[in-house]
């Protein structure tokens, strides 16, 4: 079986007006993330692992900050692209794990939500993408409630169609 392995990190900083997007749901909170897009670090952080995966760089190669063409992307719809470009190559993500980083909001009530999300953008089940969610122990940025950072792994496949024998 040919597969690869691809890790993703991302953190944000918490800032006031802004929404607060993870996974690509929108998620009720005093403050949002701070950034060019919509600031979602979990869909970043694996947006980085497939890219990674494939030796294809990071996702501030494909969709860069400096470009105003990005500016308050739906990273939703980064991801579908970056898909797109992991299947052109004759690959497909096996699964998907993620931690998410944050002190509040809790985050539990809201991970089958960013689940579907995910896996209806990635054209998978949804029990291939798992996501769980931890505090710093007040430790560090995010401890100090400065950010929120995600962590993820990737598993991509080869297409079947692409199998030979």
């Amino acid at each position: 079986m040919d597969i690869r392995i691809g890790n993703g990190y991302d953190i944000h900083q918490l800032a006031p007006d802004r929404a607060l997007i993870l996974g690509g749901v929108n998620i009720p909170h005093e403050l949002g993330l701070l950034g060019h897009s919509d600031a979602d670090v979990l869909t970043h952080a694996m947006m980085d692992a497939m890219l990674g995966a494939l030796s294809l760089g990071d996702i501030g190669h494909y969709f860069p900050p400096s470009d105003p063409k990005w500016k308050g992307a739906d990273s939703i719809e980064l991801l579908k692209q970056v898909n797109e470009l992991v299947r052109s190559r004759g690959w497909e993500v096996g699964n998907i794990d993620s931690t998410l980083v944050a002190e509040r909001p809790k985050l539990k009530p809201h991970i089958a939500a960013m689940r579907d999300r995910l896996a209806a953008a990635l054209e998978i089940e949804s029990d291939r993408v798992g996501i769980k969610a931890t505090t710093n122990e007040k430790l560090g940025p995010v401890g100090r409630e400065e950010g929120i950072a995600a962590y993820s792994v990737v598993l991509l496949v080869a297409r079947r169609e692409n199998v030979k024998g």
